[in-house]
């Protein structure tokens, strides 16, 4: 699938990530480039292939799932710039 200009520089403006009208030609081949691969790699064959967490075996390790470090509000917020009340206190965003 080729990317054009046009759609390199509409994808710039979604991330809003600032690109020269220079650079757009090489963003859009780099895109079309990574789009080619994932096409690729649509062709790859799976079919009774487990998925895989890791490309070495090993196991997860298991715990009990306790609660093993509660009540420590206080100093939890003694490293915030502002508490009020028991909780951070954070500027209004909203109106």
């Amino acid at each position: 699938m080729a990317i054009d200009t046009d759609t390199a520089r509409r994808v710039a403006k979604l991330a809003r990530i600032k690109v020269e009208d220079a650079a757009l030609p090489a963003l859009a081949q780099e895109f079309s480039a990574i789009l080619g691969f994932i096409e690729q790699l649509n062709e790859v064959d799976v079919d009774g292939i487990e998925p895989m967490t890791s490309v070495t075996p090993q196991r997860l390790f298991r715990r009990e799932d306790v609660v093993t470090d509660g009540n420590q509000q206080a100093a939890v917020l003694a490293n915030a710039p502002d508490a009020r009340e028991g909780f951070f206190a954070v500027p209004k965003v909203v109106e």
